[in-house]
């Protein structure tokens, strides 16, 4: 196909449409009311993780300000994708604007940020369970800000790269967008330029930083599990394997998905199998992570409970 020229590729530009999912009015309903469980779970879930540790004082400890910006960041990568999709399912007219199309990619920062993230709070358990007397110094508030401003820093570096090395492409003669949000992946179909560079860039930079971050995890794990079976306290060990494992739990799920969608060429076979893996990691991951993060932590669910009695016990004469 030849590339938009003159005032044509001007008019197109302006705008994308999404394909979205194959199915007639009745799947998209079915599609919209997932999306919309999925989506209020997940703002209403990270919402009160923030509220949370944010108004109870027992949670102001390195781990819960680590675990409250993992839900800021769930929070805003799912709102990112989740609106509009739920608009186009319900709209005959499923066009973004270049601009807004652009503006999705502030997902990419989100989900970097992400796996940076995680990985430093598999270092902050790490140095809470093997070095605890260096703990308080290690992780003052000071290191802890600047490892999150840290992460954040790595997501937009990302981010911006991505975004200026796709949308710097001449799109050929279709704009319409196999998929239901803007994604590297699906835009990268429609340029007649040669993609090879943009593909190398993609797979490149997300496969080292997910390669990497997973490293940090997995060294960090391996030496709190030999650390925890050290301990004769029962209890204690079974504390530590409770919180450990609810990291464990969202760390895999996160870096697993991201992985075969973004850093393992060829891992998705077809666009449709391609738009379910983007479904789990903009979605389902954010709405289980509050779920995973708050059931299995004792600290978390009591502060949940006093949250709920304070005003009832305020009435009380």
């Amino acid at each position: 196909s030849e590339c938009f020229n003159g005032n044509l590729s001007e008019m197109l530009l302006q705008e994308f449409v999404f394909e979205g999912f194959d199915g007639g009015p009745q799947n998209h309903a079915l599609l919209f009311a997932v999306f919309l469980a999925l989506y209020f779970m997940a703002v209403l879930g990270n919402l009160t993780m923030i509220v949370v540790i944010t108004l109870d004082a027992r949670l102001h400890s390195p781990m819960y300000f680590f675990l409250k910006n993992l839900s800021f960041l769930d929070l805003c990568y799912s709102s990112v994708i989740s609106p509009k999709a739920l608009v186009n399912f319900l709209s005959s007219s499923k066009v973004i604007t270049f601009k807004g199309c652009a503006t999705q990619f502030f997902f990419s920062m989100m989900g970097t940020t992400e796996a940076f993230l995680l990985a430093v709070m598999a270092y902050d358990r790490f140095m809470a369970i093997c070095n605890p007397l260096r703990y308080p110094i290690s992780m003052r508030p000071s290191v802890c800000a600047c490892l999150v401003l840290g992460s954040y820093c790595g997501g937009c570096f990302n981010s911006i790269l991505q975004t200026s090395f796709t949308f710097s492409l001449p799109f050929c003669s279709s704009n319409h967008i196999d998929h239901f949000f803007c994604d590297v992946i699906p835009l990268l179909q429609l340029t007649c330029a040669n993609t090879a560079i943009n593909k190398l860039v993609m797979f490149g930079l997300c496969g080292l930083i997910i390669v990497g971050t997973t490293l940090v995890v997995l060294t960090s794990y391996g030496y709190i599990t030999l650390t925890i079976l050290r301990m004769h306290s029962g209890g204690g060990r079974h504390k530590l394997l409770s919180i450990c494992g609810s990291h464990m739990t969202a760390m895999s799920l996160f870096y697993r998905t991201v992985f075969v969608r973004y850093a393992q060429p060829g891992a998705v076979q077809s666009m449709e199998q391609g738009k379910v893996v983007s479904v789990f990691y903009t979605l389902v991951i954010p709405m289980l992570n509050p779920l995973i993060y708050s059931l299995r932590n004792k600290d978390v669910k009591d502060a949940l409970r006093r949250l709920i009695q304070k005003p009832f016990l305020s009435l009380l004469p």
